[in-house]
């Protein structure tokens, strides 16, 4: 089969959000051939992010807007364009690799498919991550870690965010689950990705997820934390969706642990510290970070690598002795992430030098 129009196709999605790189192996085009028809890949070129109906697909196609709509609603139910319905009349939009084409698949992934991501991951994704991990997910610390005289904004509270969403539906991690199929499995929870607003609509519709109330939302939560997951909403105030990430599987934490210093390039605003008197050199706040920021020194007590710190808190609710706390950084170093989606993307697209 040709690489057209499927070069196309990856150039395009290279555009999105994290971006789609092209590599030496050409692995990216194997993996786009496994998801899409040339037929596909060429409706999905006539599509742009911002969702419409089929009527002017149909035209751009130069197609008859039956044939339009049964092939959009298709590529809708295989995971290869995302779909809203507003008043019963649906529109399509194209979706970025990541996060879309990639975590669509959640509920269709198999060993095939999962080695190839495991080896684009290898080969070209993981950079692009971490130059884009900023703008697209965001630290954001266990409620617990936090001192309640310390003032959190909303929008760095797990719970809050929760709570403000109308519709809330929990998802399998397609990160882990990939990790599984390769035989890597970190043991972690699996169901523990959420998508809210019309995001969630898109999972509910095509049974990727479940519907749950906040109070199950937050339980969910809480075991995700109790496992040692960090936990990463998208990185705008009115976020999409709210990842529970761990750093042996999640696509995002995997590259920013390959950055020698993934604190300057992570969005997060608490780092923690340790009060020397109390610590007694157990390594229990080793052991659960995920970003390898702390350790036990010779002298047996623990340091925190600040190049390394993402500002989680994993380590202040798993210290036994209270030594580990987590602060706010210093008000000039705090950041208000962007208002919504939309924002987020502008603000990751003028990162990779797109605008």
């Amino acid at each position: 089969m040709s690489d057209q129009p499927f070069r196309e196709l990856q150039q395009r999605l290279d555009t999105y959000s994290l971006g789609f790189p092209a590599t030496d192996s050409g692995i990216e085009i194997r993996m786009l051939k496994r998801l899409f028809s040339k037929e596909d890949a060429k409706m999905f070129l006539a599509l742009s992010p911002m969702v419409e109906e089929p009527e002017p697909v149909a035209e751009r196609m130069g197609i008859s807007l039956e044939e339009a709509a049964c092939r959009l609603e298709e590529m809708a139910k295989r995971g290869l364009l995302f779909r809203l319905a507003k008043g019963g009349v649906p529109r399509y939009g194209a979706i970025p690799f990541i996060h879309g084409l990639y975590e669509f698949q959640v509920k269709r992934l198999d060993p095939e498919f999962a080695e190839m991501a495991e080896q684009y991951m290898k080969e070209g994704l993981d950079k692009t991550m971490a130059r884009g991990a900023e703008y697209f997910l965001r630290t954001i610390p266990v409620n617990a870690s936090v001192d309640v005289t310390q003032q959190v904004a909303s929008f760095d509270d797990a719970c809050e965010i929760l709570r403000s969403r109308k519709l809330i539906v929990v998802t399998d991690c397609i990160c882990r689950k990939q990790k599984s199929l390769v035989g890597e499995h970190c043991g972690k929870p699996l169901e523990a990705c959420f998508m809210f607003g019309s995001m969630g609509q898109y999972y509910l519709d095509h049974d990727m997820g479940r519907q749950v109330t906040v109070a199950e939302a937050e339980k969910i939560l809480a075991d995700a934390r109790d496992a040692g997951l960090v936990t990463q909403p998208a990185t705008a105030q009115n976020p999409a969706g709210m990842c529970n990430c761990c750093g042996d599987c999640c696509g995002v934490l995997r590259a920013l642990n390959m950055h020698p210093k993934p604190a300057e390039i992570v969005f997060s605003n608490h780092y923690a510290v340790v009060a020397e008197a109390e610590c007694t050199g157990c390594q229990a706040c080793e052991e659960r970070c995920q970003m390898a920021a702390i350790a036990v020194a010779d002298d047996g007590i623990a340091v925190v690598n600040l190049d390394r710190c993402i500002g989680c808190g994993l380590c202040v609710t798993d210290c036994p002795d209270g030594a580990v706390k987590l602060m706010p950084k210093p008000e000039e170093k705090r950041r208000v992430p962007p208002a919504g989606s939309m924002d987020q993307m502008i603000a990751m697209a003028r990162k990779r030098g797109l605008l």
